[in-house]
């Protein structure tokens, strides 16, 4: 599946392929609209419909991801309402397992995540798992999110890559298509970046549930 001899750089996302994306999906879909709900004095159906709506019309952005726009044009304290459910916050099965062996095998391997600056650092602090990365880079340093040709330039020119060297894994399919158009040789797709739903199904990548289907092949 992977070319591992072709490997030099390892590019791991974030929420839904190293860390659960339950804990994302929970907050927005469902503890947000329930609070916003209650503030607004609308009903959940409601609450979640108008927001559901207004994410669409970011989706693909870097303000999709950024929680200070959300802040401001929501006027909630995000964090404090996150920090009420961290114990969703859970790193994949086999992950770290796959972060390591990598490392064992000499590849450089960096965190390259969407998050905002502040969910970065909760998670980090929860999972401990920045201590597993030679480099993590955020695409908020940079002013353009991961779906932009912006970003990797940006990001190239900063942490220096040799891109038909490299291989990216992530959940998201849009950013695994703008890698593809830098010049990202290779890529693999999560297809179970939520454990608790259904696998999703992935034909434009090649693809993995977890990343034990491809530890030991690591070389």
């Amino acid at each position: 599946m992977i070319k591992w001899q072709q490997v030099d750089t390892v590019m791991l996302d974030m929420d839904g392929t190293l860390l659960d994306l339950n804990f994302d999906n929970t907050f927005w879909q469902q503890q947000l609209p329930k609070y916003y709900a209650k503030k607004h004095q609308l009903s959940f159906e409601a609450a979640r419909h108008e927001l559901m709506t207004r994410y669409a019309q970011h989706k693909g952005t870097l303000q999709w991801y950024c929680l200070d726009y959300w802040r401001k044009n929501l006027d909630i304290d995000l964090m404090m309402l996150k920090k009420q459910t961290t114990h969703l916050i859970k790193v994949l099965p086999h992950a770290i397992e796959f972060i390591d062996r990598l490392r064992q095998a000499g590849k450089r391997v960096l965190l390259v995540t969407n998050a905002h600056p502040d969910n970065l650092v909760l998670k980090m602090e929860v999972t401990q798992l920045h201590h597993h990365f030679d480099e993590i880079v955020c695409s908020h340093d940079y002013g353009y999110c991961k779906e932009e040709q912006r970003f990797w330039s940006s990001f190239k020119q900063q942490h220096g890559f040799d891109a038909a060297r490299s291989l990216m894994v992530d959940d998201n399919l849009q950013v695994l298509a703008s890698a593809q158009k830098y010049g990202i040789a290779q890529l693999l797709a999560v297809r179970k970046p939520d454990s608790s739903r259904p696998e999703n199904s992935v034909v434009e990548y090649p693809s993995v549930s977890d990343f034990s289907e491809i530890i030991p092949t690591i070389g």
